[in-house]
């Protein structure tokens, strides 16, 4: 009976261990901090004062997997599987991820900063740019705002995995996106629509 149990405990550690290895591995608050360098590079401060309470209202946080474990067992593992993730950097600075942010920050002063304002245009859910409402856009203009749209995600696409492999983690690039599509939102101006987990649009 001893042995069987022993087991099952084994058992149980190893899958936990398997759960949150990535999280524990993942420099998520590293990874936030380098999205927010790189975003304020395309966009520049925000000089509006937000409303009070606004910056609260992003909804699309995704929940760590670690969450739903017991503390007990996160205590056995933080024992078993020291968390090695503290010293973790996230470089964003490589020539292939600044030529990104250089061409993105001129389509953004260019092309894409008052269509935002407009509402024409908004930040999606995974990180990309979306066409939203068109009517305030011209029919003349509504081409050359679709081929920028088009241009931004491919570079945004571009850059989340360039970050990945910077940073010697291919396997990061869908968390890297899904921490960039929280930071796009948080630093998004207010009045800019964006994508809640759901896909509504949302006013900041």
């Amino acid at each position: 009976m001893k042995t069987v149990s022993y087991c099952m405990m084994t058992a149980l550690l190893m899958a936990l261990a398997a759960c949150v290895t990535i999280n524990v591995y993942f420099p998520e608050a590293a990874a936030q901090e380098a999205a927010d360098r790189f975003i304020d590079e395309v966009i520049g401060p925000d000089e509006a004062p937000d409303a009070e309470g606004e910056a609260d209202a992003f909804v699309p946080v995704p929940k760590s997997a670690t969450s739903a474990l017991p503390a007990a067992a996160l205590a056995i593992l933080d024992w078993v599987i020291p968390p090695a993730h503290a010293q973790v950097n996230i470089d964003i600075n490589t020539p292939e991820i600044r030529a990104i942010q250089s061409r993105m920050n001129a389509r953004f002063s260019k092309d894409l900063s008052k269509h935002f304002a407009s509402g024409a245009i908004g930040l999606t859910n995974d990180a990309r740019v979306a066409v939203r409402d068109l009517s305030s856009v011209s029919l003349r203009d509504r081409s050359a705002l679709n081929a920028a749209v088009a241009a931004d995600n491919r570079d945004r696409d571009a850059v989340y995995r360039e970050i990945a492999i910077a940073n010697g983690q291919p396997g990061w690039e869908a968390q890297i996106r899904e921490t960039f599509a929280q930071q796009w939102v948080s630093n998004a101006r207010s009045g800019w629509y964006y994508q809640d987990s759901a896909g509504n649009w949302r006013q900041k």
